[in-house]
């Protein structure tokens, strides 16, 4: 089952890189969004989920032993809230994009270029 585990995240990995890889910015958002379900997959794989055992330390043991790992559950908690803020954060962007400029394609998108050299030397400047 864990092989099954760690090939539903290879994929889920190449499927995330060929959509970032993508010219159009929705897709780039799916992408990476779908690279945080990946990770959160294997996060979740590291941990051992097939135990019963709840993670409690007895008083005669001085550690965890033949139980979940709490720590990998805690991690896919809060890798879960970063990559919903991270998606809807980029949302945001690709509207305010595809407002400004009409179009959701990246290459068509450069305002930046317009606005000339960043490190061209001014007129006055005398370095």
């Amino acid at each position: 089952m864990s092989v099954l585990y760690a090939l539903v995240a290879a994929v889920l990995f190449g499927c995330s890189l060929y959509m970032i890889l993508s010219r159009n910015l929705v897709r780039v958002l799916l992408g990476l969004s779908l690279l945080t379900t990946a990770v959160n997959l294997m996060l979740f794989e590291t941990g051992r989920f097939r135990s019963v055992q709840p993670p409690i330390i007895t008083e005669d043991a001085n550690r965890l032993g033949g139980s979940a790992e709490p720590l990998s559950q805690a991690l896919i908690l809060t890798a879960i809230v970063i990559g919903f803020a991270l998606t809807v954060l980029l949302a945001v962007l690709v509207v305010r994009a595809y407002r400004a400029h009409g179009t959701l394609a990246s290459h068509e998108i450069r305002s930046a270029d317009q606005l000339g050299d960043p490190f061209a030397a001014e007129a006055g400047d005398d370095r």
